[in-house]
């Protein structure tokens, strides 16, 4: 098959034993991408950075942007497509975006490589990548979250929640991984240093869940067979990861289930699911 990129091995990535690989590359105000990996497809939810700096993440974990087969978007905001239209046209990616979105992200996205337009309720397949997008709470024109599944195996992605609707909620049920909004204190963000429009915006149904929210909702989807819960959009002014580790893991007190904080200013681990 004639693609006019370079495949490279990497028994990370290759690793027949797994089905799915993932790796938080952002997670924050300041940018978001996450990288998600099938063995036959590879793709980038988001891509909230510089295009050199996402090369760059992706080349401190052993994988390479010549293999990427997409990048999907969630929302116009800048902390998700700052990069996107310049690994677009450098990698020559299709952007899977729906229409409201693309419209609201034209100017910033640039002449690109090809867009895929999907709609929210209805899966769409990149090689081996079942991919679910639906509709969430937030102040863009029309907010994605998504689920990736593989041989069974689900990813839920779900961050910057006004509100964990019950549609959320279902998407999110038996899933193997989830990456999960825990933006803000409540108390931190009230008597924090942000105008009070601002705070109003954060806390509104439109804007981003608290601590006690992720809890709430993580409450309502976890299972027995949910391995991995890394919490995302993690306020830098207004939680700690420690204040997000302490609410959100009471949701998990009977569970299994290994819970971690994305992180803005590097990538999280590279993990395997099987």
């Amino acid at each position: 098959m004639m693609t006019g990129k370079i495949l490279h091995t990497d028994t990370t990535k290759e690793d027949a034993n797994y089905n799915l690989s993932v790796c938080i590359l952002a997670s924050g105000s300041r940018g978001n991408a996450v990288y998600i990996s099938g063995g036959s497809a590879s793709i980038l939810i988001d891509a909230g950075l510089s295009g050199v700096e996402i090369e760059r993440r992706l080349r401190s974990k052993g994988l390479y942007p010549e293999d990427l087969d997409a990048i999907l978007v969630s929302h116009e905001h800048t902390d998700h497509i700052q990069g996107v239209g310049v690994l677009s046209r450098r990698f020559n990616l299709p952007i899977y975006i729906n229409s409201k979105t693309e419209n609201a992200a034209f100017s910033r996205l640039g002449n690109v490589h090809i867009i895929k337009n999907f709609e929210c309720g209805s899966t769409f397949t990149i090689k081996d990548l079942a991919i679910h997008p639906f509709s969430i709470s937030h102040d863009a024109e029309d907010p994605a979250g998504f689920t990736v599944n593989q041989n069974g195996i689900k990813i839920g992605i779900a961050t910057d929640l006004g509100i964990a609707t019950s549609m959320v909620k279902d998407h999110l049920k038996g899933c193997s991984l989830l990456i999960l909004e825990a933006n803000h204190d409540v108390d931190m963000l009230i008597n924090g240093p942000y105008p009070w429009p601002i705070k109003q915006r954060i806390k509104s149904r439109t804007g981003h869940l608290s601590n006690e929210e992720s809890k709430n909702l993580l409450k309502e989807v976890q299972h027995e067979l949910l391995k991995h819960v890394i919490l995302a959009h993690m306020s830098e002014i207004n939680n700690t990861p420690q204040k997000a580790l302490s609410e959100v893991g009471q949701a998990l007190s009977c569970s299994k289930a290994q819970l971690d904080v994305a992180a803005q200013d590097e990538c999280g681990a590279l993990l395997h699911l099987k």
